[in-house]
C-alpha cells in the first residue's frame, strides 16, 4: 500500500470540475484508491464521495493506493493533485 499526503492550494478547494477529473484519473486503475480528510475516507472513483468531504484550501488530504497497479496509480494521481489542486 502506498500513501500520499497533500495540502490543497486551489482557492476553491476540491470543487466539481477537479473532483470529476480526479475520478476520471482514478478510474484508469484497478487498485483501490481512497481520499481522506480528518479521519473520513472516501472512494476516489466516486465524485459524490470526494465532494462529500468538503475539502477547502489549506486542508490536508491523504490518498491511499492498494492493489496490483498501485505504483502507477500513485504516480498519476499524485501528479494530478500537484498540478490541479
Amino acid at each position: 500500500m502506498k500513501e500520499f499526503t497533500y495540502v490543497i492550494t486551489d482557492p476553491e478547494g476540491i470543487h466539481a470540475r477537479p473532483a470529476g477529473l480526479l475520478v476520471k484519473a482514478a478510474k484508469e486503475f484497478s487498485c483501490d484508491i481512497k481520499i481522506a480528510k480528518a479521519g473520513k475516507a472516501m472512494n476516489c472513483k466516486a465524485i459524490f464521495g470526494i465532494m462529500g468531504l468538503g475539502v477547502k484550501k489549506g486542508e490536508e488530504v491523504t490518498l491511499t493506493f492498494d492493489g496490483a497497479d498501485e505504483d502507477a496509480a500513485y504516480e498519476t494521481v499524485s501528479r494530478f493533485m500537484q498540478e490541479n489542486l
